[in-house]
């Protein structure tokens, strides 16, 4: 049974791991549960939220943006931190704090980025990446997976993607570590300081472009097109901001777990490596991995839910981990196979307008980096045990010490 005063979003919860026991409990006996929490846990005033722990339902509130609102109380919780109104005033610049119709309008502006035209023409460059970052990794002989491997392909992408100097790709690095790991106390700098250097970062970068155009992504977010649309300076670094977590920190997460999860199952690496069934491994890393823990939305009118009676206002956190290990929607999901062929995971958000922009660049990355692991170093082995972000929010890898030759 779930203990009393159990908090899905206490970062101590996941010390050890996604608590799938309790999750799986939930399913069973109550899907949709309050979660208590004593204030001002979660940043609001409000006694709590409900866990929302099925598939069916995380799809469901994720495709209903009209009753369910990122924009009332924000999508992120943040466990024992006030939210003060000036706050939520600010995180509403992110998109992923936007409703229609104004998230509608900015996510077209910023999918001129994400066309398949655009992650086409960066797959040469991400092949040619991968192998570099292989082979270098394979000179040291051993080291850190997560630093050496995972993290480089995402960042080089978003260089690559934005025209950011790949020499300061490591300056977004650092950032965004430090934005996302505010539970963690190895992370000392505020996570504010952090947003505020990556939001000037990127805002010097818009400026620029004003100035001095160029055949690049960034030109093409801040220059109005013929509809008269784009991004102003302040919106350019937002977009920034969200993309250095949802397009580097998930997506080094998930290869990260994808290496865990292939060092647990042995089996499935040798199947990896001889048939390279490369679509369905990438589908089953990413469900696998869940990189993102959990969003909220609010309530904007009364409501019902898997039976549930919700009231205008109630919180609902959706729980990516649990809804990709509902047997209801996914046959067997507590094994890790590489050759699934239904898996309809929800690791990517649950459909929506708020569907993952970057998904087919994130399935890119990995699936390149996978094969040029295969490839270049197929005898790589663990050297310990990972060493977990401390988070509620990313399902998160700080290192994973291996060897590669």
């Amino acid at each position: 049974m779930v203990p009393d005063g159990y908090d899905f979003t206490d970062p101590d919860v996941y010390a050890n791991g996604v608590p799938y026991e309790h999750f799986a409990e939930l399913r069973r006996t109550a899907p949709i549960w309050w979660n208590a929490q004593a204030s001002p846990c979660g940043g609001f005033q409000d006694g709590g939220f409900w866990a929302v722990t099925r598939h069916a339902d995380v799809r469901e509130i994720s495709r209903r943006s009209d009753v369910f609102s990122s924009w009332q109380k924000g999508a992120i919780i943040r466990f024992g931190q006030e939210m003060p109104p000036e706050r939520i005033e600010m995180l509403r610049l992110i998109m992923l704090n936007q409703d229609p119709p104004q998230h509608t309008k900015v996510r077209g502006i910023v999918s001129r980025g994400f066309t398949p035209k655009s992650i086409n023409s960066l797959k040469d460059a991400l092949h040619d990446r991968a192998e570099r970052i292989v082979t270098e990794a394979l000179a040291r002989g051993s080291g850190d997976f997560v630093t050496d491997v995972a993290c480089e392909l995402p960042l080089q992408a978003i260089a690559e993607l934005l025209g950011v100097p790949q020499e300061d790709r490591g300056k977004i690095f650092d950032w965004s570590n430090q934005m996302i790991a505010y539970d963690d106390p190895e992370y000392e700098i505020e996570p504010d300081v952090a947003s505020a250097q990556l939001l000037g970062y990127a805002w010097n970068m818009a400026e620029q472009r004003r100035a001095c155009p160029m055949n690049d992504i960034v030109t093409k977010l801040v220059q109005a097109d013929v509809d008269g649309d784009a991004l102003g300076s302040d919106q350019f670094g937002f977009f920034v901001l969200l993309l250095a977590v949802a397009g580097n920190e998930t997506t080094r997460n998930a290869i990260t777990h994808g290496m865990q999860a292939f060092f647990d199952h042995p089996d499935q690496w040798e199947k990896f490596k001889t048939d390279r069934p490369l679509e369905t491994a990438v589908e089953e890393i990413i469900r696998w991995a869940t990189p993102v823990v959990v969003f909220q939305r609010t309530a904007m009118s009364d409501t019902v839910l898997g039976g549930q009676q919700i009231r205008a206002g109630d919180r609902v956190a959706i729980f990516y981990p649990s809804g990709n290990r509902d047997t209801a929607a996914i046959a067997d999901p507590d094994v890790f196979d590489v050759t699934r062929e239904s898996n309809e995971h929800v690791a990517f958000g649950g459909g929506g307008p708020h569907f993952c922009l970057g998904a087919n660049l994130a399935r890119a990355e990995i699936g390149i980096l996978f094969e040029a692991i295969a490839d270049r170093m197929p005898d790589i082995a663990p050297l310990g045990p990972p060493d977990r972000l401390r988070s509620s929010f990313i399902h998160g890898i700080k290192r994973l010490p291996v060897r590669y030759a």
